[in-house]
């Protein structure tokens, strides 16, 4: 309050927070590449182990923890969205979080990436060290003056699994690029189907002779919220501007101006599909810039085309938004395509932000599953080893004293046991051709070259005293035959 003391006089604090009131339904969007928008949440808390009150317990499991790393500026705390979130089951999901500016990186071809950040939080200097296991990237990489391709290099050089992917990330840092993979649908689905804008695209200011159709649109190199781009009226402005495109040593592209009634914004997060639509109430030509109107509106089939064409791009994108203007011609123009870095509209940033955070949490769950240590698989062997023995041994136990109908046993066990009953076999015929000779000299054999049957103790139907002497001198023939002469 003492600052506004000092740089406001009473009158003018006063028509300041007027004008603040008069405009608090409206969207207001401010340049820069930050993804969020001025309504987000900030951080409440200290990140430091030193003004952090509950720094010494952290809210995670150091053992059974993976790191998420997210890329973000500080409007938006993202920590707070995993807090309670788990992961195989019992697993903690650790936060940091920090924008390009901040990170430092190196990355080894065996042992990966270990990251720097140097933040300030609540007025004291943090630095961190850490090895992300996953990152959500929602800043970009390239804009008008900065260029942090050397930390996605790093990233990419580690091999750490993101969202969107880091190929595709890589693919994102130039709008033509982009824009030639818009073509490609285009050429698939048709003009009806995909109405992309016409585009040219010139390398450098030297090529910017033939004039384009009037009035256009100037982009100049790659840049975000309508930095860059110029609308011009006529060939002299278009020479203006190729002189400036000279100066500025990038490549630039036109396309024909649409007299537009709004702009179109669709998103697709995962398999959540939203659509915006977008007119600018600051007397700007720009609708993505200055202060707007914004209202949901319903998201039909011919949106969900276009984006899930787009979302097939570079590998695939988890997280898009596809921009289009409608012209007062009554006609639908597609312009441009974001990638994970989109910036989130409306009152459902919210909703948003949490289908980020489950798309996040399955796609960890995917690309991380804990590898089992040397000692729990040499464990889960043996564990294995005896639970199979002890099975067995049940299984044999059981047999002989209940006799359980047989099961159908291994090829190699069935032919074993085969082999042993033809032995066996072969011994009793071997026995009885024995005993047959044996038999022709000292009497014959009972009936069907068996040995004689008989009971022992009472039994139905016993015959008279002289059948049992007739059977106990069969009997003594018999083992006379078998073992000789007593």
């Amino acid at each position: 309050m003492n600052f506004l003391r000092r740089r406001f006089s009473s009158g003018d604090l006063q028509g300041e927070l007027k004008d603040r009131d008069e405009n608090i339904n409206v969207l207001n969007f401010k340049k820069g590449p930050s993804p969020s928008a001025p309504s987000s949440p900030s951080r409440s808390t200290s990140v430091t182990g030193i003004t952090h009150p509950n720094a010494h317990k952290p809210p995670y499991n150091k053992d059974r923890c993976k790191l998420l790393f997210v890329v973000d500026d500080q409007h938006t705390d993202w920590s707070k969205y995993f807090v309670g979130k788990k992961i195989f089951g019992d697993w903690d999901v650790r936060v940091e979080q920090a924008e390009f500016s901040e990170i430092n990186l190196a990355s080894y071809s065996d042992t990966g990436t270990m990251v720097d950040i140097k933040v300030m939080r609540n007025g004291t200097k943090v630095v961190r060290s850490f090895k992300p296991d996953f990152l959500l990237i929602r800043q970009s990489v390239k804009d008008a003056c900065e260029d942090w391709k050397n930390i996605l290099l790093g990233f990419q050089y580690g091999g750490i699994p993101s969202i969107n992917s880091l190929h595709s990330i890589y693919n994102f840092q130039d709008r033509p690029w982009v824009f030639a993979q818009l073509i490609r649908i285009q050429k698939k689905l048709g003009k009806e189907n995909f109405p992309l804008v016409e585009q040219a695209y010139y390398p450098n200011h030297r090529e910017m002779l033939i004039t384009p159709k009037f009035p256009a649109v100037v982009k100049i190199g790659h840049a975000h919220s309508g930095v860059g781009k110029v609308r011009v009226a006529n060939h002299h402005d278009f020479q203006d501007i190729a002189g400036v495109v000279g100066v500025s040593g990038c490549y630039s592209t036109t396309e024909l101006y649409v007299d537009t009634l709004y702009d179109i914004h669709i998103q697709k997060i995962g398999n959540n599909y939203k659509a915006y639509m977008r007119k600018s109430i600051s007397g700007n030509w720009k609708a993505n810039t200055g202060s707007a109107m914004l209202e949901q509106i319903a998201m039909n089939e011919r949106f969900k085309l276009w984006v899930d064409e787009c979302s097939l791009m570079f590998g695939g994108l988890d997280m898009l938004a596809l921009e289009a203007v409608q012209g007062k011609d009554g006609k639908e123009y597609i312009t441009s395509l974001n990638d994970s870095s989109m910036t989130l509209l409306g009152e459902s940033q919210e909703e948003d932000r949490r289908h980020i955070v489950d798309l996040v949490l399955a796609k960890m769950q995917h690309c991380l599953k804990p590898t089992p240590s040397l000692r729990a698989v040499s464990r889960a062997i043996s564990t294995s080893g005896i639970m199979h023995n002890y099975m067995n041994g049940n299984r044999e136990s059981s047999s002989g004293s209940h006799n359980p109908p047989p099961r159908p046993s291994p090829p190699q066990t069935s032919q074993t046991q085969q082999q042993q009953h033809q032995q066996h076999h072969q011994q009793q015929q071997h026995q009885q051709q024995q005993q047959q000779p044996q038999h022709r000299q000292n009497g014959p054999a009972p009936q069907g070259g068996h040995p004689a049957q008989f009971s022992i103790g009472g039994g139905h139907g016993m015959g008279t005293s002289t059948d049992e002497e007739d059977t106990m001198k069969n009997l003594r023939k018999t083992f006379a035959g078998i073992f000789g002469d007593m």
